[in-house]
């Protein structure tokens, strides 16, 4: 008798089982529906006009940084990217129809942009920024395919597999991931905002994905904001080996001291006042940036300066304190600034002019996280290329000129004087990065367009 209700039991347990199995299995293999499906493209019929758009498109998106290799061909993949599961390499996107993307319909070429799905159901990794890119207008994917196919060489370059060991490189749960992180709708223009603040809105939150570096992430690796609707949006993170800064209007660690045509000439040169780019940064504006129309650039900055600072996270306001280092000797590290750091940056931490940025007031000597100050003391900056001009100004890599605790004493005296108040560094920590990271290179990935 126990054992018929037994049967009976589990014989009506196992169809909502059944049920729900089937429409996990639908969910997580399903090709999610493009609003381009009904306007497709004949690749023959792309006219010029939309080519050149889509270049601007592909600017703005920095689609080159992640898809290109330095001395490698422009789109072609190869680019190795750190995943707290195992390395991932950037796929060939150029309209190579073997090992690119040549054989992607318009329809195909917008559900791996903004729902980053491929043709054959693949979900992508969000280390494509497709959570961002799902803002985009419909248009301008219109004009970034068009790019692709016809304003971009074809390059016949097999794509590099992962090493993400299995399971763990299973893709099916990317898709329960993106239903639970990912707005696939999208930018909406605000109605109680003006028509530049939403421009800036759409270019920061979308194609500049901007949030993919500087807003902080979750257990789950998702983004814990992907608009000013959450306070942390942008609000700064750790990131391979970088701290993006705050892009708030923070005092210390983020924009609060910036003024619209300071973070324009930031965005425009690579270099104001207060810094020079400097790290991932670098490769954002040697490629994107800096190629930005006047008009979206002030959007940007008009955008960013509306984001409100946090004083309880960012802490109280920084104030120059005058000592010159050449006085404070007795201190670790000192020695070591006056005679490696100060015919650049200044006995007074200053710097000069906007060529060599000042360390006095610098968000890496104001953060807590202290892993940009590290990695660019032993690996050096990547060379800054603006209007086709490389920078005469670099800073050195010291990794075989000074031990872990040097840097780590001349790091400690730089965030601790002249008012600075980002606390000590550890050889312990200068060590692991020495470990995972590399001497910048000297020959930056440049796209060069049509």
């Amino acid at each position: 008798m126990n054992n018929r209700r037994f049967a009976r039991t589990a014989g009506w347990l196992a169809v909502p089982c059944l049920v729900a199995a089937g429409l996990l299995a639908w969910y997580v293999t399903r090709e999610p529906v493009s609003r381009l499906e009904n306007h497709q493209i004949a690749v023959a019929d792309i006219n010029p006009a939309l080519v050149t758009r889509g270049e601007y498109v592909a600017r703005l998106s920095d689609c080159v940084a992640c898809h290109s290799v330095p001395g490698g061909a422009p789109f072609a993949g190869g680019l190795e990217m750190a995943t707290p599961l195992g390395a991932i390499h950037a796929t060939n996107i150029t309209p190579d129809t073997e090992t690119g993307i040549g054989h992607y319909s318009l329809a195909d070429f917008d559900r791996a942009v903004r729902h980053g799905v491929a043709p054959d159901s693949r979900r992508l990794y969000p280390a494509m920024p497709y959570p961002s890119y799902a803002k985009l207008s419909d248009d301008d994917v219109r004009a970034l395919y068009a790019f692709f196919m016809k304003g971009v060489a074809p390059v016949k370059q097999a794509n590099i597999p992962g090493s993400i060991p299995f399971p763990l490189n299973l893709r099916w749960p990317i898709a329960l991931w993106n239903g639970v992180f990912v707005d696939a709708e999208p930018y909406a223009a605000k109605p109680s905002q003006d028509e530049q603040w939403n421009r800036g809105a759409y270019l920061v939150q979308g194609a500049g994905h901007c949030g993919s570096c500087h807003t902080p992430r979750g257990l789950a690796f998702n983004e814990k904001a992907l608009d000013e609707a959450g306070k942390p949006y942008l609000a700064g993170a750790l990131l391979d080996g970088w701290y993006a800064p705050s892009l708030r209007d923070d005092h210390n660690t983020g924009l609060g001291r910036w003024s619209e045509p300071e973070i324009v000439q930031f965005l425009k040169t690579g270099r104001n006042q207060h810094a020079v780019v400097y790290g991932s940064m670098t490769e954002a504006f040697n490629n994107s940036t800096q190629f930005m129309t006047d008009e979206d650039l002030a959007a940007i900055a008009h955008y960013l300066k509306s984001l409100p600072g946090d004083r309880e996270r960012d802490g109280a306001p920084w104030q120059y304190q005058a000592v010159s280092a050449a006085e404070r000797l007795d201190s670790p590290g000192a020695h070591t600034y006056v005679t490696r750091c100060a015919s650049c940056h200044g006995l007074d931490g200053k710097g000069q002019s906007e060529w060599m940025p000042p360390l006095a007031g610098a968000t890496s000597a104001l953060a807590k996280e202290s892993a940009s100050a590290i990695n660019i003391t032993l690996n050096g900056s990547q060379r800054v290329v603006a209007a086709g001009v490389p920078d005469a100004y670099r800073m050195p890599a010291f990794r075989e000129q000074l031990s872990d605790q040097q840097i780590a004493d001349v790091l400690t005296f730089m965030r601790s004087t002249w008012g600075n108040q980002g606390g000590a560094v550890d050889a312990q920590t200068v060590g692991k990065l020495r470990e995972h990271t590399d001497p910048a290179s000297s020959s930056p990935i440049i796209l060069q367009m049509r």
